[in-house]
């Protein structure tokens, strides 16, 4: 008890839980491609290096095309990382297609929070840089963006 007859708590200690799985530090990073958008994270894994998951899911069952997986991986294969890093991923928006160039473009950040050695590497095959091309909006008084109504003369 303190002079004023209050009880006073003693803070309680915080344990930190390690676990023992071969996990150090965790990389998270965000890609966007078109209205997709990616929150990925890597974790440094001995045990399940190369281990993609995407939504809960394999990439082999999420992106079943060997193209849009080749997509993602590409940061990976250029850096020689691909066996180093588990791989969790959560994407939302936009098409496969746009999903899958919005994960490239999230592991391509982490890489670099991982590594900033990698950042030459990466900046000239043009990882690091997100595509701003968008869906073009449609016009009033036409079709779509660019297409018109069809002209009639009489």
């Amino acid at each position: 008890m303190n002079e004023t007859g209050v009880e006073e708590k003693e803070p309680k200690e915080e344990v930190e839980k390690k676990e023992e799985s071969g996990l150090e530090k965790e990389y998270w990073a965000t890609g966007k491609r078109k209205e997709a958008v990616a929150r990925v994270r890597l974790i440094p894994h001995q045990k399940e290096g190369g281990k993609i998951v995407v939504n809960h899911r394999p990439v082999e069952d999420y992106f079943p095309f060997s193209r849009w997986q080749k997509v993602l991986k590409q940061p990976l294969m250029l850096t020689n990382s691909l066996e180093k890093y588990k791989i969790m991923v959560n994407v939302k928006g936009g098409g496969i297609s746009g999903q899958a160039e919005a994960i490239r473009h999230g592991i391509s950040r982490a890489l670099l929070k991982a590594d900033e050695s990698l950042r030459p590497l990466l900046k000239k095959a043009g990882l690091l840089t997100r595509d701003p091309r968008k869906k073009e909006r449609k016009k009033y008084g036409q079709r779509g963006a660019r297409a018109k109504f069809q002209f009639t003369k009489r």
